[in-house]
């Protein structure tokens, strides 16, 4: 029997956080789900996932702010980050890798890409 795949979703928009971890649940992945970038640190330091699915538009603590944090960690370096964006425009997926992201989807995330 292969292990469960684990992610933490993280975005500010319940519509968002529905709609991806239906997704997810329905291909039989755990999902956890953080707010905003506070709780994101606060429940890797607590979890163990295989990726973060991470929202970079966010109030409190953003992607980026998130990405810098995690990165600078050594406890929390090493978790495999995609970002999400909404506002795709040109150079944010250079800027996404650049702050330390592993890869980039837009949104509306399209379920068979992020799988």
């Amino acid at each position: 029997m292969t292990e469960q795949i684990k992610v933490l979703l993280v975005d500010d928009d319940d519509r968002n956080i529905f709609a991806l971890s239906a997704y997810l649940k329905a291909k039989k992945i755990k999902v956890e789900t953080a707010s905003d970038g506070k709780e994101c640190i606060e429940k890797l330091k607590q979890l163990t996932v295989d990726v973060v699915l991470l929202d970079m538009m966010m109030p409190v603590m953003d992607g980026f702010e998130t990405l810098g944090i995690l990165r600078n960690d050594d406890q929390l370096k090493n978790n495999k980050v995609i970002a999400l964006t909404a506002l795709a425009m040109k150079g944010d997926m250079e800027r996404c890798m650049e702050a330390g992201a592993d890869d980039y989807v837009t949104k509306p995330v399209k379920p068979k890409v992020l799988v």
